[in-house]
């Protein structure tokens, strides 16, 4: 009897010994995914300007992106590196331009290469300028979100263009710990009254939540695209 108890126990030990373990586990991988602030600014920038000017083109296939405005991030904002001709910008977004309820916000590994057509630069582009502006200026998540709010409220961004899309086809982007690169997709931007069926049963157009928290009039329509910039063919979703 005393055996048996004494195994009994030695059991009881080793699962909690297993619980607290596995609980730790768990915890270093929340932690690992979560961002809960931003981090330093250098881990936002490329250190490689011609890196971070190619990685812009790959929204895009060359044949758009070839001949577009090239930005790149510093730490002042970003700034046209290549002057284009077609009236498409391409550029590539960092975590603060992701809905405010991403956890994920402030993940400086993000990388979002996206080219804009000229109506969605006119309009969509400078809410990313705001919020790089907010970011850079030290603003928390909250502050951020307030101070788009108070932006839309007082005019100061452009309404919105008939006509705007973008391209967001690279094969090196990272958008997210667990996506990765996802799938290439083509996002349009119409009014909130516009409805295309997304997210319905069978239906191969996606709501994006990204601008929900700045309260702009603004919805995001997302297509997947089937191929990468480069022509390949890409994974089913």
């Amino acid at each position: 009897m005393k055996q048996d108890a004494g195994r009994l126990k030695m059991c009881a030990m080793l699962i909690v010994l297993l619980a607290i373990g596995a609980g730790e586990r768990l915890s270093a991988q929340n932690q690992q995914h979560s961002y809960p602030t931003m981090a330093p600014l250098s881990e936002y920038l490329m250190g490689d300007r011609d890196a971070e000017i190619a990685l812009a083109r790959s929204a895009a296939p060359k044949t758009i992106s070839g001949e577009a405005k090239i930005l790149v991030l510093g730490p002042h904002g970003y700034v046209t590196a290549v002057e284009g001709k077609n009236g498409f910008v391409c550029v590539v977004d960092r975590s603060w331009t992701a809905e405010f309820e991403n956890p994920e916000f402030w993940n400086p590994k993000l990388r979002g290469p996206i080219c804009f057509n000229r109506q969605a630069a006119q309009s969509i582009l400078p809410i990313t300028y705001k919020r790089t502006e907010l970011a850079l200026a030290g603003q928390s998540k909250n502050q951020i979100m307030e101070g788009m709010k108070a932006a839309f409220a007082k005019k100061q961004l452009p309404p919105l263009a008939p006509g705007g899309m973008s391209y967001m086809m690279s094969k090196g982007g990272y958008l997210n710990d667990a996506a990765g690169h996802w799938i290439p997709h083509l996002m349009f931007y119409t009014s909130r009254e516009v409805d295309w069926g997304a997210d319905l049963p069978g239906s191969p157009i996606m709501l994006n939540p990204q601008l929900e928290g700045d309260r702009d009039p603004i919805k995001v329509f997302m297509i997947p695209a089937g191929k990468w910039s480069d022509g390949t063919a890409a994974p089913v979703m």
